[in-house]
């Protein structure tokens, strides 16, 4: 049997297309063993009275589980409890819509303590990341009895 020959290489520039195969393929990979991950984005934004977005959330929803990608608000809107209502309207959305939990990552200067106050949990640290910082992953899992499968 002969093998193949590869060429690998790194490319800092990739093509949108050569980056879509190994998309495609591993999409492919992952339905074929858990099924289809349901992906869809998901934003809870924070308008002033004009309705002029001022700050909010990014995430998506994927395999039943809702991730907080970005929360962010400005500094005169932060203190007020604008944070924790965004929090409480997106977790209102996931129990609501059969999610599993919520889950997120924040650096170790940013919002650590905002997140624990609002009872998410800590599963994993990166050190270094940035360097001379960590990173925080945690996770707030549906509250029990609310789990359908």
């Amino acid at each position: 049997m002969t093998v193949p020959r590869f060429t690998i290489a790194i490319d800092e520039t990739p093509a949108p297309a050569d980056q879509e195969v190994v998309q495609r393929g591993l999409r492919d990979f992952n339905i074929a063993v858990i099924g289809p991950s349901g992906e869809r984005p998901i934003s809870c934004f924070v308008r002033d009275d004009a309705g002029q977005v001022v700050g909010g959330l990014l995430g998506h929803v994927k395999w039943r589980w809702l991730y907080v990608a970005k929360l962010w608000l400005p500094e005169g809107v932060r203190g007020h409890g604008v944070g924790s209502r965004v929090m409480a309207a997106i977790e209102d959305y996931a129990w609501a819509h059969d999610c599993l939990g919520v889950y997120l990552d924040t650096f170790e200067y940013q919002a650590l303590p905002f997140y624990r106050k609002l009872g998410y949990e800590l599963y994993g640290t990166l050190d270094g990341y940035p360097p001379g910082y960590r990173q925080y992953y945690l996770r707030k899992v549906r509250p029990t009895g609310t789990i359908s499968g």
